[in-house]
C-alpha cells in the first residue's frame, strides 16, 4: 500500500469538494426560465422651456392691452414678467403678467410640470396622466363627457358642477346666470344667447377640449368678492407626455356693473395654449 502525505490527502479533498461546490452553483444560476424585470420607459421631454421667454412679446401685448399704453422701460418690465419661485426648476418652471388699463386689469400665468415617475414599473407618462386626471376632477366638469370628445386613454373625467363654495361658471358663461349670487347686472356686456342651449352662439361651460396635446380641459370661474367687480378666470390645462401645462388668464373690469367676456378669455386661453403645446415640441 502506497504512503500518502497527510498534507497531501487534505489538499486532494479541497480540490473535490472546491470542484462539486462551483458545478452547484453554476448549474443554479444557469437555469433557464428565469423572471425578467422590464423597466418603463422614460418621458419624453427631459427639460422644460424657459416660462418667461415662452410667450412673444406681440402675444402679451394681445393679452394684456393695458401694457401698450406703459412709458418703454415700464412696458418693458412688464412683458419680462414675474418668475415662478420653485425649488426645482428642472421639474417645475412659471411665470406671471399682469397690467391696469382705464377699463380693466388683466392677468396671465403659465406653468409647466415635468412629472417623473420614480417606480422602475410605472413610466413618466402614466405618472403625468395619473395626476392630469386628479386635476380634471378636481375641476368639477359637468357632465362626464361634452359631445364630440372622448377621455384619454380610457381614463376618466371629472363628472358634477359643484360651486366650489363661489360663482362657478356651469350654465349661461358669460351672463352671471350659472352663478350663486347672480345679480340683475350680470348681463352686462358679454356674449348674447345662451350656450349649449338651442339659439346659443356655442357651448362655453367648463368642458374637455379637443386637438390639444394628448388630454386638455377648459375651466371658467367667476367670482366676487363683496361689492367688488366680478373676477373671471379661465384656465387651460393640457398634458403632452410627461409634460402638464397650465394657462390662467383673468380679467377684471373696472366698472362693478361689468362681467367679463367668456368667449374672449376662452379664445385667448386657448390660442395660448396651443402656442405653448408647439414651444415644448420644438
Amino acid at each position: 500500500m502506497a504512503y500518502v502525505p497527510g498534507v497531501a490527502l487534505l489538499a486532494a479533498l479541497a480540490v473535490g469538494c472546491s470542484a462539486g461546490s462551483d458545478g452547484s452553483a453554476t448549474d443554479a444560476d444557469s437555469k433557464p426560465g428565469g423572471p425578467t424585470v422590464t423597466t418603463a420607459p422614460p418621458g419624453k421631454y427631459r427639460t422644460l422651456p424657459a416660462p418667461c421667454r415662452a410667450v412673444p412679446s406681440s402675444t402679451l401685448k394681445d393679452l394684456l392691452p393695458g401694457v401698450a399704453e406703459l412709458p418703454r422701460q415700464q412696458q418693458e418690465k412688464a412683458l419680462r414678467g414675474s418668475p415662478t419661485i420653485t425649488y426645482d426648476t428642472d421639474r417645475k418652471v412659471g411665470c406671471s403678467w399682469k397690467a391696469d388699463a382705464p377699463d380693466s386689469s388683466r392677468n396671465l400665468s403659465i406653468d409647466f410640470e415635468r412629472v417623473v415617475s420614480y417606480d422602475p414599473l410605472v413610466s413618466d407618462d402614466d405618472r403625468a396622466r395619473s395626476l392630469y386626471v386628479k386635476k380634471e376632477n378636481a375641476a368639477e366638469l359637468p357632465g362626464s363627457s361634452t359631445p364630440g370628445t372622448a377621455p384619454e386613454k380610457g381614463a376618466p373625467t371629472g363628472t358634477g358642477g359643484g360651486e366650489k363654495g363661489q360663482e362657478k361658471e356651469t350654465g349661461k358663461a358669460g351672463d352671471g346666470t350659472g352663478s350663486a349670487n347672480p345679480s340683475p347686472s350680470a348681463s352686462a356686456g358679454t356674449s348674447s344667447g345662451t350656450p349649449g342651449t338651442p339659439g346659443g352662439d356655442e357651448d362655453l361651460r367648463p368642458r374637455v377640449v379637443d386637438g390639444l396635446g394628448d388630454a386638455a380641459f377648459l375651466d371658467d370661474l367667476l367670482t366676487r368678492a363683496g361689492s367688488t367687480a366680478q373676477h373671471r378666470t379661465v384656465s387651460v390645462v393640457f398634458r403632452t407626455s410627461n409634460v402638464i401645462v397650465t394657462v390662467r388668464y383673468g380679467e377684471q373690469p373696472a366698472l362693478v356693473t361689468k362681467v367679463p367676456d367668456s368667449k374672449e378669455l376662452q379664445d385667448k386661453a386657448q390660442a395660448l395654449a396651443r402656442k405653448l403645446a408647439e414651444v415644448i415640441s420644438e
